[in-house]
């Protein structure tokens, strides 16, 4: 980056902070805080501070005019120490963070940014899911990154004290590593019909947690597989018999199995025949890549870790990392509603080496290496990921 280009990014940081209001986060002052400077040397992070070494966050935004905002997910006694040991941990939040680029299926020299981030949306909604309704966590922070995805903050007292082996068995249970089926299965011992000894029964508990949106799946398959038998019930026999074991007899079987216990199966009973269960087994391990949380599983488990300040600006997008609220997050368009009003309504003129498109603002427009004039978060936006330099005015 050229120090032309770099001064006019720092200069429309600063009056970007000038007019904005920054929230600190809960216990500010007992967080550490980083920052990297606007610079055409690198990226150089400056850390160790505290609230009080950086003065009003307000202040401090608008003067120093940062490139990147960060603080600490721990609480210390002595936020500003120079080594960790020395600042005497208290706790921590739990972080989620969610990048597009890690997604599975994404292939971030094919799919346009807005599609990365649509996926990485559809990626948050599993998240919360998991943070809602299997941990019943209370205090939740979302927060779109500004670039590539999404951060989650939970705040809840219960968390602040678990070491990063704790946390990491909630990472393991979101991304559903070593989930076993057998797990799963609740084992119910009742009476056979005409035996002299008790029989078991196995269900998939259909209340909550993995064995529910196994369930689910399970439920999804009977619904598909039913339908398309009254239609043609050779098709719905090859479809069987795309699972693993399944051959003809038992994809028969199964099928009938599932037409005449149709209530069994809603209530979660995965035993109605042998095939069935096969099923059932295969269909939860699809679950799992279907319905896990892609998280980036070494911001979770690292108490220490440092997160982008909401309110503040990314400085390898110029888009804001924006606190959402969770009735907006269905409407939210990052590449819209995270343009800063500072960078809207006037254009600038850049210079591409190569060619690059730009996505931005209602903007989608692909750029051949050379100069051109454009809304200036557009410009802001290519400059700031690197890929042009300001014009010479």
């Amino acid at each position: 980056m050229e120090e032309r280009t770099c001064a006019y990014l720092r200069g429309r940081f600063g009056d970007h902070y000038r007019r904005a209001t920054v929230s600190p986060p809960p216990g500010a002052g007992e967080r550490e805080w980083g920052y990297i400077p606007w610079r055409t040397g690198g990226t150089t992070m400056i850390r160790h501070r505290s609230l009080l070494d950086l003065g009003d966050i307000d202040d401090f935004l608008a003067r120093e005019r940062p490139r990147h905002v960060y603080f600490s997910a721990g609480r210390y006694d002595d936020p500003g120490a120079g080594s960790m040991g020395e600042k005497d941990w208290r706790g921590s939040d739990l972080i989620f963070d969610l990048d597009a680029d890690h997604l599975p299926g994404v292939v971030p020299s094919e799919d346009s940014y807005g599609e990365m981030l649509a996926d990485c949306k559809e990626a948050l909604f599993k998240l919360l899911s998991f943070l809602d309704a299997d941990f019943g966590f209370e205090e939740l922070t979302v927060v779109f990154s500004g670039g590539r995805g999404y951060h989650v903050h939970v705040r809840d007292p219960g968390v602040q004290d678990l070491e990063r082996d704790s946390r990491r068995e909630i990472v393991d249970y979101v991304r559903g590593i070593g989930l076993d089926f057998e797990e799963l299965i609740v084992r119910e011992t009742v009476a056979g019909l005409g035996r002299r000894t008790p029989a078991e029964k196995r269900t998939l508990d259909t209340r909550g947690g993995w064995s529910k949106r196994a369930h689910e799946h399970v439920l999804d398959l009977v619904t598909e597989l039913v339908e398309l038998a009254d239609t043609n019930e050779e098709t719905a026999i090859d479809r069987l018999r795309e699972f693993e074991g399944i051959g003809e007899g038992k994809a028969r079987a199964a099928l009938t199995a599932m037409t005449e216990n149709r209530a069994e199966i809603e209530a979660g009973n995965v035993d109605v025949h042998p095939a069935f269960f096969s099923l059932a087994r295969q269909i939860a391990a699809e679950s799992v890549t279907r319905d896990n949380a892609p998280i980036d599983e070494p911001v979770t488990t690292d108490t220490n870790r440092l997160i982008r300040l909401p309110g503040s600006l990314h400085g390898g997008s110029g888009l804001a990392v924006k606190r959402l609220d969770r009735e907006e997050l269905d409407d939210f368009a990052p590449l819209i509603d995270a343009v800063p009003g500072t960078f809207r309504n006037h254009e600038i003129t850049v210079e591409l080496s190569e060619s690059r498109r730009v996505e931005l603002g209602g903007l989608d427009r692909s750029l051949a290496p050379g100069t051109h004039t454009l809304p200036e978060y557009a410009g802001i936006f290519l400059m700031a990921r690197g890929w042009a330099e300001k014009s010479r005015e």
